[in-house]
């Protein structure tokens, strides 16, 4: 199969490529590689994908559709996974508008190319942030019109998009809607990688609110197994991509403390009014819907994500956090 990944450079992005690699296909990945966060972490990725023979790599931006036009035109695709975005709930607040242009009006581009080119299959990338303020846990039957920040915003509207065309053009589109992703070479600005980095270098580590928040943590081999999974979907599916067991960010700070070896010095800081107190997915759905199950415990992952870093200490604690 050739499958086009987008956001190929991305944390999520890249562990999906590399599975899907290892199986035999070959993978067109695009990225814009933008400076969100310190681009030095997405060539690193990027690189150990450029070592498979049968990935190739474009730097694309999936708002402009003129360049993603050219890409569909010489490449015929059996499946698309839209993991390019914006991510980042307390960015989008500051900058809402550069949301809107990846998230939604990416999104947009992409649909628009599949109709044109009569490609069926779409996975497109969601987040448990358009669950907003309700009670946990998640469930997929939940209201999802109220959303509070920017970023949900823009997500939840990529879904709708989606599902016009599938109603209209009859898209196969399955949407995963995934929560708080970790692993290894993950995005510097998650609580838990700055953490990790502070803890090890001796300072001190903010924390919004009271460290009782809790996140339903989810590790990055898991998700990408579910999303690859999802592409064999037929109509239009969304399904929760998580661990169904929240944890307190205090308990995430003691098992780094543990792995570590060092204690960490706590600043509480007010909660940011886009932060959700807890996140917690119902799975159910998804477990019938995919045969899928997480694997990896909060505790084993950590563990991984903590050996990467001391393998790679010197220049990560260069990177920009």
């Amino acid at each position: 199969m050739i499958y086009l990944l987008t956001g190929c450079a991305g944390f999520i992005g890249s562990q999906i490529g590399k599975k899907l690699l290892e199986r035999g296909h070959q993978v067109i990945g695009v990225d814009n590689l933008n400076d969100y966060y310190d681009t030095r972490l997405k060539e690193y990725r990027l690189k150990n994908l450029s070592q498979y023979d049968s990935f190739t790599f474009k730097k694309l931006n999936i708002a402009n559709f003129q360049a993603l036009e050219v890409l569909f035109q010489y490449h015929e695709f059996d499946g698309i996974f839209n993991i390019a975005a914006r991510a980042g709930v307390r960015a989008s607040v500051d900058q809402p508008w550069l949301y809107y242009d990846t998230n939604t009006s990416g999104t947009l581009n992409i649909l628009e190319c599949c109709r044109r080119s009569g490609i069926r299959k779409l996975v497109q990338a969601s987040t448990s942030s358009v669950y907003g303020l309700n009670e946990t846990p998640f469930r997929i039957e939940d209201n999802t019109d109220r959303v509070i920040s920017p970023y949900a915003a823009s997500k939840k509207a990529a879904e709708t998009l989606c599902h016009s065309y599938h109603y209209i053009y009859g898209l196969d589109i399955a949407i995963p809607r995934y929560f708080s992703v970790y692993g290894p070479a993950g995005r510097p600005d998650m609580a838990y990688f700055k953490f990790m980095v502070a803890i090890d270098q001796g300072r001190a580590i903010d924390i919004y609110g009271d460290g009782e928040q809790a996140r339903d943590f989810t590790f990055v081999g898991d998700v990408a197994e579910a999303s690859i999974r999802a592409m064999d979907l037929e109509g239009y599916n969304i399904m929760n991509v998580g661990d169904d067991n929240p944890v307190k960010l205090n308990q995430v700070v003691s098992l780094l403390e543990e792995l570590l070896g060092k204690k960490a010095e706590c600043n509480y800081l007010p909660r940011h009014p886009a932060d959700n107190l807890v996140t917690w997915s119902d799975i159910s759905h998804t477990r019938k819907l995919l045969d899928w199950e997480p694997e990896v415990a909060i505790e084993e992952g950590l563990r991984r994500v903590v050996d990467w870093y001391k393998a790679n200490r010197d220049w990560v604690q260069g990177l920009k956090i």
